[in-house]
């Protein structure tokens, strides 16, 4: 009997181990464990009920993923995370505290849970869902449509700009200038006012990823917020990060949110100056 319980129990950790630690009630009995076996092991603190009929394994220790994935598995067949909570597992906004975003393909079904905000789109057909790190997640252009609306319009345009930066697919109707912020589009939107050649944007150069870079005249612009940058961390990152670029023959200017919203004059005369004087080299 000893040795039947501990192959259950290496089944059931085998298939958690494939979820991010997480079973649900339909899995624990398909392996062979009934009510009372799950009400047991939920005894002695090897099951935790995470929502209804879904528990994780082994340890309450929480994880993103585990949530993530709990939430998923506890809405059913089809689900997948989406909204806000999918932006987070794209890497295209933080995650949010509160309930995880999961659309459900169906009417039927609980309409509310413990944890849980539930969508019920008109359409949720498997092209739209994928897996990403073993979580069946909305795709990122269904993602960001979903998102649209679901919150501010800054934050949106933020979560667009970084998938095009991580190069995800999104198919027509997202057109990209590359930028990752408001502050970083207000820069390039001054360069096209005064005139200066275009900039590439966000690529690297060494190990650094370059906001604004002029190849040819050797120039480099960091477009700064004050909530991003202060601090003695970050006051240390940038010096290295500028010595860094020195290092490459690059001419490093940096432009802070008040200085292009206050004086943009200033900056432009400054970044005309750059400019000229990487040419005349």
């Amino acid at each position: 009997m000893g040795r039947e319980l501990a192959s259950l129990d290496r089944d059931v950790g085998e298939i958690a181990a494939r979820q991010h630690g997480v079973i649900t009630t339909r899995q624990l009995v398909a392996a062979g464990i009934g009510t009372s076996g799950i009400a047991k092991r939920v005894g002695r603190g090897s099951l935790h009920r995470i929502h209804r009929g879904v528990y994780a394994v082994g340890h309450r220790a929480p994880s993103r993923e585990r949530e993530w994935m709990a939430a998923v598995l506890a809405c059913g067949e089809g689900a997948a995370l989406s909204h806000r909570s999918a932006a987070a597992h794209w890497g295209l906004l933080p995650a949010a505290h509160g309930p995880v975003d999961v659309a459900v393909p169906s009417q039927v079904g609980r309409s509310r849970r413990a944890g849980i905000r539930v969508h019920r789109p008109r359409a949720l057909g498997r092209e739209l869902v994928v897996l990403r790190n073993k979580i069946p997640v909305t795709t990122p252009a269904r993602t960001l449509a979903d998102l649209q609306g679901d919150v501010p319009q800054w934050l949106w345009r933020k979560a667009v700009r970084q998938a095009e930066f991580k190069k995800l697919a999104l198919g027509p109707g997202f057109e990209s200038d590359g930028t990752r912020s408001d502050l970083e589009r207000d820069f390039l939107r001054l360069c096209r006012r005064i005139g200066v050649p275009a900039p590439e944007v966000n690529v690297r150069v060494g190990g650094w990823t370059v906001d604004f870079l002029w190849r040819r005249q050797r120039v480099a612009v960091e477009t700064d917020f004050y909530d991003y940058h202060r601090g003695r961390v970050a006051f240390q990152d940038d010096h290295r990060r500028d010595l860094a670029l020195r290092g490459h023959g690059l001419d490093v200017r940096r432009y802070s949110e008040e200085q292009l919203n206050e004086r943009p004059g200033e900056v432009a005369a400054d970044l005309r100056a750059a400019l000229a004087a990487g040419s005349e080299v």
